[in-house]
């Protein structure tokens, strides 16, 4: 499986330009797309509370299946439920389910609320995925788990340790699944499991569970001739949350754009004799990150991740970045050349979201420098225009206007770039995430060339 996982607790793409999207990820060689809906699925009832303003419809839910499957692409629904559930747990109406009560990161287990919710929010989204043979429960960074009261007096009672909470909780979810919806199989982040003793997994024997686990590469060395390899020593790393710079390849991505989580040879313990009911499968995992939680600011856009994306997929299903995968990804993405070691793409792009791709580079790597350098190095303005003279509207016109045709041309560029900028992004993404951008990567710079020429004026 060569899953794209669509991280949408950010940034969320309208469906027009994942109608554009997903053929270019089959034609990259993904077989597969892993949507963590979060708030944008279209909640009823109850659970309509936890819908964004944005929320996709239940026509676009079933909109996405039909273009996956036009493409073929299995699309496996993600949903958190035990850690990450900050879109749940931000709401007054379930703070009492929190494991630690000033942090809205992960399930208190103990509470028969949480396993109740976990059930109506598991039912909706299957429901309406009825194609899917796949549903993946998340279940990694279960933050603060065991610093609860109620964890803390359930280990003791219970002579037990996070570990086997953990377990428990993780059975009820699947034995859920399990029973309600026959022949749907799971899938959940191994993190956590591999906290935990052979003792403790020898002793949650699930014989009607089965529980496919992925590995990664990041943690542990692949053996062999495995792709996972290649992605590996490509140099392929996590910048921060806060990165959001467009970088043409996997070495400046800022997120785990191609951490590897799958091998068939894992160098693992051989946990098919703790957990019989265990199958070992080779699954590869591309992220394309959106934000690191809820609460935390956007990664890069989409458009910007697609050339990185495109190296790994090529290299997945080559076994490695030969001058043959790079041909194809050159090809297929429209540019005229890639260097790899560069970090670099030459030429204009033909993929969807090109002109984002480049205007995002042109905003990371010439905005702040091109206005700090007119504020901060033009010597009439700190000599003439200084913020004590704008506070008073004071100054010397002789002098104001070395520098004022300067300054009113480079804002005019700046606020007709933008606009076009933005016009582009109101395409892809909905208005919440066009102005959330903007207000991060943009008006930080602009708002003081804008100030500045308010004040001129």
């Amino acid at each position: 499986m060569r899953l794209v996982h669509l991280d949408l607790k950010g940034a969320a793409p309208r469906v027009s330009y994942l109608e554009q999207v997903f053929p270019l990820l089959s034609q990259l060689g993904a077989n597969g797309v892993l949507i963590e809906y979060e708030d944008m699925f279209p909640f009823k009832g109850e659970l309509e509370i936890l819908k964004s303003p944005y929320a996709y419809s239940e026509e676009d839910i079933e909109q996405i299946q039909q273009l996956a499957e036009l493409h073929k692409l299995e699309v496996v629904p993600l949903v958190q439920t035990f850690g990450h559930v900050e879109f749940i747990l931000k709401h007054e109406k379930y703070q009492h389910l929190r494991e630690v009560e000033r942090f809205p990161n992960s399930f208190n287990p103990h509470v028969p609320d949480t396993l109740a919710l976990l059930k109506s929010i598991l039912s909706q989204v299957i429901e309406k995925h009825r194609r899917s043979t796949w549903i993946h429960i998340g279940a990694d960074e279960v933050f603060h788990l065991g610093e609860g009261m109620d964890s803390k007096n359930w280990m003791s009672h219970n002579k037990a340790d996070v570990g086997t909470m953990y377990l428990k909780h993780i059975k009820e979810v699947l034995g859920f699944i399990a029973t309600q919806y026959w022949g749907l199989r799971a899938l959940m982040w191994d993190d956590m499991l591999r906290k935990i003793s052979l003792g403790a997994l020898r002793g949650e024997r699930t014989g009607q569970q089965w529980w496919h686990l992925s590995r990664g590469s990041r943690q542990r060395a692949v053996p062999g001739r495995s792709p996972c390899l290649a992605l590996r020593d490509a140099g392929l790393g996590d910048a921060g949350p806060a990165a959001a710079g467009p970088a043409a390849l996997p070495g400046h991505r800022p997120h785990r754009l191609a951490e590897v989580r799958g091998s068939r040879t894992p160098t693992l313990p051989d946990t098919r004799t703790a957990l019989p009911a265990v199958l070992l499968e080779a699954m590869v995992w591309l992220p394309l990150f959106r934000r690191y939680d809820h609460y935390s600011v956007l990664c890069e856009l989409l458009p910007v991740g697609i050339p990185s994306l495109a190296v790994c997929l090529q290299t997945l299903v080559n076994g490695g970045f030969t001058e043959e995968t790079k041909r194809k990804v050159v090809d297929t993405l429209g540019f005229q050349s890639m260097q790899l070691e560069q970090s670099t793409c030459e030429g204009r792009g033909a993929f969807p979201g090109a002109e984002i791709y480049h205007m995002v580079e042109q905003v990371n790597g010439h905005l702040k420098e091109s206005i700090l350098k007119a504020l901060e190095e033009e010597s009439a303005i700190k000599g003439w225009f200084s913020p004590y003279h704008r506070k008073r509207q004071f100054g010397n016109p002789r002098n104001m206007e070395t520098f004022g045709s300067k300054v009113l041309k480079l804002h005019e560029d700046w606020e007709s770039f933008v606009h076009d900028l933005r016009a582009h992004l109101e395409k892809v993404y909905f208005p919440d995430t066009v102005e959330e951008w903007m207000e991060e990567n943009v008006n930080p710079y602009l708002d003081q060339l804008r100030d500045l020429v308010r004040d001129y004026r």
